[in-house]
């Protein structure tokens, strides 16, 4: 599996990533992009990392030539015709994604693997635009692709188990760590770190504490090297809460992933983040951002509710199967940086007292989004830790 042909579709962000990844290991890559202009634009990002690169001593002249000689960029589909691989990142809409899909059935061999990058949607769904779903899987990335070294791997309903090891062999070859995640809403990092971000916004809409106090605390008391609103900021407005919405609505608008407003608003003020220069923060030229408030009493009950419920997620994740103790603990530090798995964070903090945490802020708000999972209540009622 290594030498593969890989096809992607889809010339954006994740796309050009994903390409540059796959051409970076010796694999044939042909990137199809329908818009000439962002094709134009995906070329020029990965032959600029590829100088780059070259500049900094990582590659020879030749090592450069041929990185480049491997890549395809090309508007017509017919030419992923030939691959063995197919990676779809195209916009997170689903009916776009199943168009995607049937078309791209059509021109492929029989034996070709065809994978979504998805970040949250039902490969299922997607699947069932193909007229043989059995070689459909979920492979999602994470960006920089080419930095980051996690892939998830979901199988879809109808997803054979040869096309799913084909998947992860694939990204093996990649060096990249793989994880397996039931097909549900978020998969595992992106339904389990929903409270990073929700919470923190949650705080914000109340007062509690500013944006800069906030990534001050999980920074300083937590070791996360972002807090949620630089790094809502990094990935960007728009698509943090495009993500949010969907595991929200997939979960039948269960309260704890309810999307926040004050992000809504944002992102229809067009302030995305540091791609447009102002998101929480002001990125331009000489601006001036707040300074957060260093108290570190303060930092700690921020950081204590932020953690409950993270730890409460990852904790309801494992009771409903979306994946193993060990995947979930690798997903959340090699998908997301986390400084430590949250089952072992969960075992130095003690379980009671993120339950009792749990309990306050359900009787405090009166909401169900704080209720404390199934697993987390025998646990403590057993006297259990998550590493024995």
């Amino acid at each position: 599996m290594k030498y593969l042909s890989v096809g992607i579709i889809g010339g954006g962000t994740m796309g050009r990533g994903i390409a540059y990844t796959a051409a970076l290991n010796k694999c044939r890559t042909t990137l199809y992009e329908i818009s000439p202009h962002v094709l134009e634009s995906a070329k020029e990002e990965i032959y600029g990392i590829i100088g780059r690169q070259k500049d900094k001593g990582r590659f020879s002249e030749t090592d450069a030539r041929n990185l480049k000689e491997r890549i395809t960029f090309t508007c017509e589909m017919a030419d992923l015709s030939k691959s063995d691989l197919v990676i779809e990142a195209v916009v997170e809409e689903i009916s776009v994604k199943k168009n995607v899909f049937s078309e791209v059935e059509k021109i492929l061999l029989k034996n070709a693997i065809i994978a979504t990058n998805t970040s949250s949607l039902s490969i299922t769904s997607i699947a069932s635009a193909a007229k043989d779903p059995k070689r459909v899987v979920g492979m999602h990335f994470f960006n920089p692709a080419y930095l980051m070294p996690l892939v998830e791997i979901i199988p879809g309903l109808a997803s054979s188990a040869e096309a799913v090891e084909k998947a992860r062999e694939a990204a093996h070859s990649w060096n990249k760590i793989t994880v397996i995640a039931k097909d549900t809403p978020g998969f595992i990092v992106n339904r389990i770190a929903r409270p990073f971000y929700g919470e923190a916004l949650r705080m914000l809409e109340e007062g509690a504490a500013d944006a800069a106090t906030i990534d001050w605390a999980m920074k300083v008391i937590g070791g996360f090297r972002m807090g949620p609103f630089e790094l809502m900021d990094l990935i960007g407005n728009d698509v943090n809460y495009k993500v949010t919405e969907s595991v929200f609505e997939g979960f039948y608008y269960d309260a704890r992933y309810r999307p926040s407003i004050t992000q809504k608003r944002l992102v229809e003020a067009g302030r995305l983040g540091r791609k447009t220069g102002h998101g929480f923060y002001d990125y331009s030229p000489g601006a001036k951002n707040r300074e957060p408030v260093k108290d570190i009493e303060l930092a700690r009950e921020i950081w204590f509710r932020i953690i409950s419920m993270l730890i409460n997620e990852a904790a309801d994740a494992l009771h409903k199967n979306i994946a193993s103790k060990e995947d979930i603990e690798l997903a959340m530090m090699k998908g997301v940086n986390y400084p430590l798995g949250l089952f072992k964070w969960a075992d130095e903090i003690g379980l009671e007292k993120v339950f009792n945490r749990l309990r306050e802020l359900q009787q405090e708000y009166g909401e169900e989004r704080y209720r404390p999972s199934v697993l987390l209540r025998k646990m403590v009622k057993n006297k259990e830790q998550f590493y024995p």
